[in-house]
């Protein structure tokens, strides 16, 4: 059976491994052909532990004619690589779209949001592989299986590749697609689950390989900053505008980084030229001018406190210390400029 769906807990939510549910009912319905190895709440026939472990999920799914469901925006708990072997398909990832084409092989890193479909996903045939590489942040180390045995030279230049670029989709080769297809074929056979370990773990390092080769074919341009500390505490500010409600502290924010405090302090300062206090009270600000804007009559005391101000006398010392005006007037200052 499948088990609880793996979190990323953070103060500012909890982020869910993806479960596929849309997928599934489809499945369920009879409009598409899943077949699939998995662990976890992904759907398919379920895995040993023991067997390939770091494999969330591996297999296809196959549509005959166009879907009346997509795959919202999720995340997965690994890196993950699809490859389309036939139809088209609609794939969305930081904040853009790409038309999937027969041939095309797309990469996302762990937790990275990404959607399929647009917004409904299309006839077609997608193989997947989803690889947990035990990370939770930009910055950390990817940790690789041991079963994976691609020679250390090798295995580093790949996760270099993978990890510091920011391109997401690809032309896939036909040593690719070959690898693809040889999965699948093993993924629906009849042999048992755990008799097949072997074999499975044999194809997959067949398919790096071949990734591998590919994208020494290709000009990949690596971006080393995508996988430091200073992307991890920027990528965590771009999300605080939507959690400036949470009672946040330095030790707080700095753990949802991952970080120490002082580093988390000096890389806050590195891109924005503040204080992590002063930048969080500014976007609280900012928030607290949003809904005034949205809500002209609206109470201030209740604008305060679901913009993360622990009392009204706070919001207004700080109102007043970052704009020189008191709530009351922010608020008509707001109103008059629209």
């Amino acid at each position: 059976m499948a088990g609880r769906p793996v979190t990323f807990r953070v103060q500012s939510g909890v982020h869910h491994a993806d479960t596929c549910q849309p997928l599934v009912k489809a499945a369920g319905r009879g409009e598409v052909r899943l077949e699939a190895l998995a662990r976890g709440t992904y759907p398919g026939r379920r895995m040993p532990q023991d067997s390939v472990p770091g494999v969330r999920s591996v297999g296809f799914w196959d549509a005959a004619h166009d879907q009346s469901w997509g795959l919202p925006e999720h995340r997965n708990e690994g890196v993950e690589i699809t490859y389309l072997e036939t139809g088209r398909l609609g794939f969305f990832v930081n904040g853009q779209s790409y038309p999937l084409t027969p041939g095309a092989l797309t990469v996302t890193r762990p937790w990275q949001p990404h959607r399929v479909g647009n917004p409904l996903v299309t006839a077609g045939r997608l193989h997947w592989i989803i690889l947990d590489v035990g990370v939770r942040h930009p910055h950390q180390a990817w940790k690789w299986p041991a079963w994976l045995v691609l020679t250390r030279r090798d295995l580093d230049e790949l996760t270099r590749m993978l990890r510091q670029n920011e391109q997401p989709v690809w032309a896939g080769t036909g040593e690719i697609a070959r690898c693809f297809r040889e999965i699948g074929n093993l993924v629906v056979s009849t042999d048992s689950v755990a008799s097949i370990g072997s074999r499975l773990a044999y194809l997959i390092n067949g398919l790096f390989v071949c990734v591998l080769e590919m994208l020494r074919s290709r000009w990949v341009v690596q971006e080393p900053s995508l996988v430091t500390a200073e992307r991890t505490v920027e990528m965590f500010l771009g999300r605080l505008w939507g959690c400036v409600d949470q009672p946040w502290t330095l030790g707080s924010m700095a753990a949802e980084t991952g970080l120490k405090r002082t580093r988390f302090g000096y890389y806050c300062k590195k891109l924005t030229n503040r204080s992590p206090r002063q930048y969080l009270n500014e976007l609280r600000v900012r928030k607290a001018e949003a809904l005034m804007r949205e809500n002209p009559g609206r109470n201030l005391t209740d604008i305060a406190l679901e913009c993360g101000f622990s009392s009204s006398q706070y919001f207004a010392t700080t109102v007043r210390r970052l704009t020189g005006k008191s709530p009351r007037e922010l608020r008509e200052d707001t109103l008059r400029l629209g």
